[in-house]
This record gives structure tokens, C-alpha cells and sequence, in this order.
């Protein structure tokens, strides 16, 4: 057993049992979680102690004293229509009000919005009166049968995390308030309260930041059930203050409709607006710029500075222009698959990337008669996750909760240490050794490298049912042979970058993903046009390119070769209806693709390969009713490949690796560093001349295995095996 590099949750009343688990599982360092409190010895149980730290919650007295500087959201009442030329719209009507209340005191003539959401006519502030008292405000002269709503800011009176905890956990304690650093009290106060907190914890080596200053969008409904979660929303992170100077430095006002979006906040589903990215870049700025006291001050300290990528991270943006100057030693993040992994491990600007893995140990997964289902959840997380590591591995794994409960399944304990030992092995091999990429892909969205690996993503790496079929290609892509750089279309407007050989559009129309109305500028499309016929490739997914406009839905149809009927071109018959078989890119497919949710109403243009085409009850009727679900096309020197949705599985994470080499034109390129096994994947790093062969399932399997040169031997693995081969032991070309 080798040490290092792992850490464990530990608590004051475990101590002697964490010495214990920390000599099986060769861990250095020791962290404190959500209720539980380090041992006043942490320092004598590892080499590193991480202690959590909350910038702008936690001190209950100095919030009730300062009661003028407490943090505030934006919110949208529900959408109530006029029956009278008099309509009363009550404001918490669905909200939590042990979470939030509406801030009456800052002028809401001023910051609040009423807008006639049947016309979108904003309200000019002479036509409502507000009510403090009932908490309403009252629409005087309302249009019969029209519906209205009121945007109005609020006062966050309980952090939503200790809140969710408190609800969940049964906490006690008193309430987290968050107070805003946007005001001079508090801006002074969390400066000299880290200097003040550092020197009162010498056990501490590492300042473990959760987070920093403003939380993502997380509201709570009337019952304290989640109400709107956003993972990247900046509505929580606003006040009078903060608009009266992003007014004064932009030069026009920051109107609540441009976060809230008619009711569907500030999602990064949307394309994102002028003034939303103005605002994102105002505070991103004014969070960079707090952080980097505040890292100087734990630098004083001689101690480290970790930020967890969750709670308060908004406006720190790790692939934001200022994340590489903020001086932060470390970045933490929960790993939910190789999504999150390279999420992380591809953050530049920091010393060292760590994930948090499942299961977390609480009482939700660590309870009797469960220890199964544990150890099934963690092998889950370890084999996804460990596909990305070989492509980019984190520098540190650890875990949360509370090690008591962990301790108590010792075939858990047990698979615990081996993982940590193997991800030892792994880092040893892999880290600073470049893979061997066959071809670079760009994500084109409307966001490009500011959501690089974040993409689909509501609510951190959680399933949904809309997005999975496209989420899944980036899953694919995180422990595939590829160079992965997420591009926006403005990086594209005069020309793909020459070292691009694949753009993959997936989304749903009118989505950011897809790109909306982008599809509707000149430069755009002939870019792109311009980039495929010159011998590029082009993958869509769902509804790429899509915007109803001159004749097509798809604006590339020319390119894609297959377009949407959505009703006006029903009249012109569709005779591209045969299934080709035997193509380069399905060759691995054992049963039909998955989609996912798919997409209806496909259609293939003529000359174009139809790969996989369904047939509903409409066909038999003689009426041509095809759908097409895959289908690929020649344009100019390059290719075009097309699928109705791609989830997460080993065969499409093949199918699309296949698509990318044909659609770049270099199939040659397949059996090299490959295994030919879809449950199985390989990497080469050429630094060593060493081969990792793993196996993604539970089972053995069998596999053939091909050298840089594409010289093949056959391996038997076990279930979950990775095995490390060297150069040598694949035999030379006749």
C-alpha cells in the first residue's frame, strides 16, 4: 500500500479509527464536513488538514448587527391574471418565507418591474402601487384577461445550503445568513475575520473556501422543497447597490428582466444576451478581485487556498479570463462521472485538482442492510470517473460525510483502499504523460470555453430527462482519444481554427447548445460551410444548426444532408428511405443505437446515407413516414455525420468515436492505441511507451489490443481491471 493523495472526512469523537483507515488507505490528509468538527490533534493525523471555510456565512451575531448588508435575489411572482381593471398580486405566493422576503426598503419604483406578460409591455411605475403590509402589489388600470407579473428583489434570510441541511439533517444550530461583500461593512469585516480565523486555527494547512461570495441560484418553494436550481445562475447574486454600479461603469441600467427572462431566469440554456454577459463580467470582476485579498491573506497565513466548485462559486468562473490570476492553490469538486472529472482536472491557474467521490457518507447511503447497494455506487463512480483520469487524471480523490458511518461496511472500507491504491498507480503512470490524441473536436455553443465540460448541466452533473441524450456525448468524450476545446461562435466567425478536424453542434433548437438565432448570420454559417467542404468534419446531434427561417429548419441542411419537418413542407414527398448497412461508423454496434429521447421528424435529403431510419404504423398505409435516427453525407472534401440523440453507453461512446475519425476523414487512424472490446477502453502515453487497458464492466472480457503501430495481442480481464502494458509486449509487424 503506497500513500498519499487521498483524503478523509474525519470528526472530534473518531479519532483513533480515522488513524486507522488512514494507514489502510494511505491517506494524507484529513477534512471536516457539513456537522462534524476536526479533533483539536488533526495536525498529528496527516500531513494536511483542510478545514471548511465560509466567506460570507457563518457568524450569526455580526449578521443580526448588520442587518443593512445582507445579500439579495431576484425573484418573479406568479404569473396572475387580470379579471378586473384592479389585479392584487401577492409576492411570496409559492416562495419559502423562511428563505426570502421582498425587500420594501430599497426603493422597488426603482429596481422592481411589472410587465404585462401577454404584451411584454413593462409597466411604467406609475401604474402599480405596492403594499408592504400585505406583501402585494397592485395593478391599477390592468388590460381585462391579461397576465401580469412582478420582478422584485428580495432579502435572502437563510443560506440555501445550511438551509437544505438543517430541513434535511434536522440541524439545530442557528442560521447561516449571507452577507453581501458588495457593501463596505462586510467587504472589511471578511478580510479581517480570515486573518482573525487562520490565526485561531494553527492545526489548519489548508483553507478549504465553500465558497466564496455569492451562491448559485437556489430558491425554495412554499412547502422547503426546491423551487429553482440553476448551477450557474448569477439572480442571487444582486443588490441596489451592485445595479447602481454596474449602471454607473456600463452606462444603461440592469433591468430585472434580464436575470429573471419572463420567468425563466438566467439559465445557461439560454443564448445568452449582451447585457446578461455585461452583468456576468461585472461581478466575475468584483468576485476575482475580493478573492485575491482574500488568497493573499491565507498566503500570509502560510497556509493553502482550495476552492470547492459548488455553494457560492458564482462569478468565479474556473475557465473565466481571471480565474489563472487569483493565485488559488487548489480547486475541489464533487465527481459525479468523467464529465466532472475533466471539469476539473482540466482547470488551469491552480497547483493541484481533487474530487470528492460517491458515495458521500451519510445516513441516506450508510444505513442497515445497505452495504451492497454502497460498494455498487462507488465501483459506479470509480470505473466512469477513472475512464476521464486517463486521459487527464485529478491530482487527489477523497471523501465526505461522516467516516463513522462508512466504517461500519467493511467490504466498502475494504473496496475503498484498493481504489485509492489503484488511482495511486494510475496518477504515477499518467500524470504529465501526454495520451496519444488521434484528432481535435470543438463543442460549437453559444457559450464556448466558459462552460467547457458544464454544458447540458442544470444542477451540477444530475440526470434529466430532456438533456441526458446530449450529455452523454461529453461523457463519451471525456475518456476518449481526443483533444476536447469548447468554442463559441464567435471564435468561429472568420474561420475555424486550422487545428480543429471536428465541430459537434448538439442541442435542442433555440437552446445555447444548438445556438438559436446564430444560425442566421452570414459569417456563421459560410464558416462552417467553408471549414467541412475544405475536408473538415461536422457532427449534430438532436437539432443542430436549427432556426426556422429561408425555406429549412436546419440552416446547414446542405451540410448535414437531413433536415426537421415541422409541418409546412409536408406536401413535398421524402423517398430517402433505405437503411445503408455495413458502414465504418456502426461496425461495432452489436443491437440498434440508443437515442435517448431521440428526435422525430427527421428526414434525409437525396445523396444523403441514411445509416438507421424508423418506420411508424403511417408507412404501412403507404405514406412515406420515415424518421430518420442516423444518417452520414459527403460535402465538398469533408463528411457530415447526423444522430437523433447520443446518451452515455459503451456502444455509442464507440459510434461516435467512429464518427469523428470517418467524418475527419482518417479511419486509418482507428486500430491504433485501441481496444477493440466496447466495454473496454486504451491509452497510450508514447513519454513511457506504456499502454493502460481498462474494463469498464463488472464482468471479464475479452478483448484484442492494438499498439501505436497497430500491432494486436488478445488480453482476458477482470471485471473492473486495468491492466498496464508495455510497448515491448506487443509483437513486431511481419
Amino acid at each position: 500500500m503506497g500513500k498519499g493523495r487521498i483524503t478523509i472526512p474525519t470528526d472530534a469523537g473518531f479519532v483513533e479509527e480515522t488513524k486507522k483507515i488512514m494507514k489502510e488507505w494511505g491517506a494524507d490528509a484529513v477534512r471536516d464536513c457539513d456537522g462534524t468538527t476536526l479533533p483539536a490533534n488533526a495536525s498529528e493525523l496527516a500531513d494536511k488538514v483542510y478545514n471548511t471555510y465560509f466567506v460570507i456565512r457563518g457568524d450569526y451575531d455580526w449578521a443580526m448587527a448588520n442587518k443593512d448588508e445582507w445579500q439579495h435575489v431576484y425573484l418573479l411572482s406568479g404569473f396572475c391574471t387580470a379579471s378586473s381593471d384592479t389585479l392584487k398580486i401577492r409576492l411570496m405566493d409559492g416562495y419559502f418565507e423562511q428563505q426570502v422576503k421582498p425587500d420594501f426598503a430599497s426603493d422597488p419604483k426603482k429596481y422592481w418591474e411589472v410587465i404585462d406578460r401577454t404584451t411584454g409591455r413593462l409597466l411604467d411605475p406609475a401604474e402599480w402601487d405596492f403594499d408592504e403590509r400585505e406583501g402585494t402589489v397592485t395593478v391599477k388600470k390592468a388590460e381585462l384577461f391579461h397576465d401580469y407579473t412582478v420582478s422584485f428583489l428580495a432579502i435572502s434570510l437563510w443560506d440555501p445550503v445550511h438551509m437544505y441541511n438543517s430541513i434535511t439533517n434536522g440541524w439545530t444550530e442557528k442560521k447561516h445568513i449571507m452577507y453581501d461583500p458588495f457593501y463596505p461593512k462586510t467587504a472589511k469585516y471578511i478580510r479581517e475575520h480570515l486573518a482573525d480565523w487562520c490565526d485561531k486555527h494553527p492545526e489548519t494547512s489548508v483553507v478549504r473556501f465553500t465558497t466564496f461570495l455569492y451562491q448559485f441560484s437556489l430558491v425554495f418553494n412554499d412547502k422547503g422543497k426546491e423551487k429553482n436550481v440553476n448551477w450557474f445562475g448569477y439572480s442571487m447574486a444582486v443588490s441596489p447597490r451592485m445595479l447602481d454600479a454596474f449602471e454607473k461603469e456600463y452606462g444603461y441600467k440592469m433591468r430585472a428582466e434580464y436575470l429573471i427572462e419572463a420567468g425563466r431566469y438566467d439559465s445557461s440554456f439560454n443564448v445568452p444576451t449582451k447585457q446578461y454577459l455585461d452583468y456576468m463580467a461585472f461581478i466575475e470582476k468584483f468576485v476575482c478581485d475580493t478573492i485575491k485579498d482574500l488568497v493573499k491573506i491565507t498566503h500570509e497565513k502560510k497556509k493553502e487556498a482550495m476552492m470547492f466548485l459548488g455553494d457560492c462559486w458564482i462569478g468565479c468562473e474556473p475557465y473565466g479570463e481571471y480565474f489563472s490570476e487569483l493565485g488559488l492553490d487548489a480547486i475541489v469538486g464533487s465527481v459525479g462521472g468523467g464529465v466532472t472529472v475533466r471539469m476539473l482536472s482540466d482547470v488551469e491557474g491552480v497547483r493541484y485538482r481533487e474530487g470528492r467521490m460517491l458515495p458521500y457518507f451519510f445516513p441516506d447511503t450508510f444505513f442497515e442492510g445497505n452495504e451492497k447497494a454502497a460498494v455498487d455506487e462507488l465501483n459506479r463512480n470509480w470505473m466512469t470517473a477513472r475512464r476521464a483520469m486517463l486521459r487527464n487524471p485529478l491530482d487527489r480523490i477523497g471523501f465526505g460525510g461522516y467516516l463513522a458511518l462508512a466504517a461500519k461496511f467493511h467490504s466498502f472500507m475494504k473496496r475503498a483502499s484498493e481504489i485509492c491504491e489503484e488511482f495511486r498507480v494510475l496518477y504515477d503512470n499518467v500524470k504529465g504523460k501526454s495520451p496519444k490524441n488521434f484528432l481535435t473536436v470543438g463543442i460549437l455553443n453559444a457559450w464556448g470555453k466558459k462552460r467547457s465540460w458544464m454544458c447540458y448541466m442544470v444542477a451540477h452533473e444530475l440526470w434529466y430527462q430532456q438533456i441526458y441524450s446530449y450529455q452523454g456525448i461529453l461523457e463519451a468524450l471525456s475518456g476518449l482519444p481526443v483533444d476536447v476545446r469548447f468554442i463559441s461562435f464567435e471564435d468561429i466567425r472568420k474561420g475555424v481554427p486550422a487545428d480543429i478536424d471536428v465541430i459537434i453542434n448538439a442541442g435542442d433548437a433555440g437552446t445555447s447548445w444548438s445556438g438559436g438565432a446564430n444560425w442566421l448570420d452570414e459569417e456563421i454559417v459560410t464558416s462552417v460551410r467553408k471549414f467541412v467542404w475544405n475536408g473538415g468534419g461536422f457532427i449534430g446531434v438532436g437539432e443542430p444548426t436549427a432556426a426556422d427561417a429561408n425555406g429549412k429548419f436546419f440552416q446547414l441542411r446542405d451540410v448535414l444532408g437531413v433536415d426537421k419537418e415541422i409541418g409546412f413542407t409536408l406536401s413535398e414527398d421524402k423517398y430517402n428511405l433505405t437503411a445503408k448497412k455495413g458502414h465504418f461508423i456502426t461496425e461495432d454496434l452489436s443491437s440498434l443505437p440508443d437515442y435517448g429521447e431521440g428526435m422525430k421528424n427527421i428526414y434525409a435529403m437525396n445523396g444523403t446515407d441514411v445509416l438507421d431510419i424508423r418506420f411508424d404504423a403511417g408507412h404501412m398505409r403507404g405514406v412515406n413516414t420515415g424518421e430518420v435516427k442516423m444518417a452520414v453525407h459527403s460535402y465538398g472534401k469533408g463528411r457530415a455525420f447526423y444522430a437523433a440523440g447520443l446518451p452515455y453507453s459503451f456502444e455509442n461512446a464507440r459510434l461516435l468515436y467512429r464518427a469523428m475519425l470517418y467524418t475527419a476523414g482518417k479511419e486509418d487512424s482507428l486500430r491504433r492505441a485501441f481496444s477493440s472490446n466496447v466495454l473496454t477502453d486504451c491509452g497510450y502515453y508514447a513519454d513511457k511507451d506504456v499502454y493502460a487497458v481498462i474494463n469498464n464492466s463488472a464482468d471479464a472480457q475479452k478483448t484484442d489490443v492494438y499498439d501505436i503501430k497497430g500491432n494486436k495481442i488478445v488480453l482476458n480481464l477482470k471485471g473492473g481491471e486495468l491492466v498496464w502494458l508495455d510497448g515491448k509486449d506487443f509483437p513486431s509487424a511481419e
